[in-house]
C-alpha cells in the first residue's frame, strides 16, 4: 500500500474506529441495555452512526463507540489514551460522569447530570458535543420506542425514576447543543423529546 496515496492514507486514519468497535465490543460483550434483552453494543453502534450523520472525522466516531467505556467497563482513561491517543481519550473524559460509586447512583443522578450539562455548555468541544447529541438521540429514540411498548413502567428501569427529572435532563442537554439545531439530529431529539414528554 502506497502510503503517499491520500486514499490509502484516508483508510490508515479510519483503522481507528475500527479498532475502537472491536475495543467495544470486547468491554462491552456481556451488557445489555437496561431492561431489555439488547446488546449494550447496539446502542454505541447507533450512537456511531448518528454521529456520522455530522462528522467523517475518525477520532470522533471512534469516540462515539467508546464514549461508554470508561463509566461502564473495567477500562480506565489511560487504556483509551494509549490505544486511541489523546484526543479520542478527551471526548471520552468528557462523556464520562464521575459516578461517586462510594454512594448509591440514586442520590447521586441530579449532581451527576448537573455537571455534565455544565460541561456541555462550558467546556465541552465540537467532537464531545457531537458524541453527546449522537448518544442522546440514540437513548431517547429507546426509550420512545420502550414507552410504546409499556407506557410511563420504562421509567422504573432508571436509577431516577422521576420522569420530569429525566424531562430536565434531556431539554437541558437539547439547549446546550443548540449550535447544532440545524442537524437533523437535533430536530429529531427535539422531535422525539416532545413526543415522550409532551410539548413545552
Amino acid at each position: 500500500m502506497d502510503m503517499n496515496d491520500p486514499a490509502a492514507v484516508g483508510f490508515k486514519d479510519q483503522t481507528i474506529f475500527a479498532q475502537a468497535v472491536w475495543f467495544a465490543a470486547e468491554a462491552h460483550c456481556n451488557a445489555l441495555r437496561k431492561g431489555t434483552d439488547t446488546p449494550y453494543l447496539i446502542h454505541l453502534m447507533e450512537t456511531a452512526v448518528i454521529a456520522s450523520g455530522m462528522t467523517s472525522d475518525p477520532v470522533i466516531l471512534a469516540a462515539a463507540m467508546l464514549h461508554d467505556s470508561v463509566e461502564d467497563t473495567q477500562a480506565q482513561i489511560e487504556d483509551i489514551e494509549r490505544a486511541f491517543g489523546p484526543e479520542v481519550a478527551k471526548i471520552v473524559a468528557a462523556m464520562t460522569e464521575d459516578k461517586r460509586s462510594h454512594l448509591p447512583p440514586e442520590e447521586t443522578w441530579l449532581l451527576r447530570k448537573r455537571e455534565y450539562i455544565d460541561h456541555l455548555r462550558r467546556e465541552a468541544g465540537e467532537g464531545a458535543k457531537i458524541v453527546a447529541l449522537a448518544d442522546k438521540l440514540s437513548n431517547i429514540r429507546a426509550i420512545a420506542a420502550d414507552c410504546r411498548k409499556i407506557g410511563e413502567e420504562v421509567w422504573l428501569r432508571f436509577n431516577q425514576k422521576d420522569k420530569a427529572m429525566h424531562e430536565w435532563y434531556y431539554r437541558s442537554a437539547l439547549d446546550a447543543l443548540r449550535e447544532f439545531r440545524e442537524q437533523d439530529a437535533w430536530k429529531e431529539l427535539s422531535s422525539l423529546i416532545d413526543t415522550v414528554f409532551g410539548h413545552a
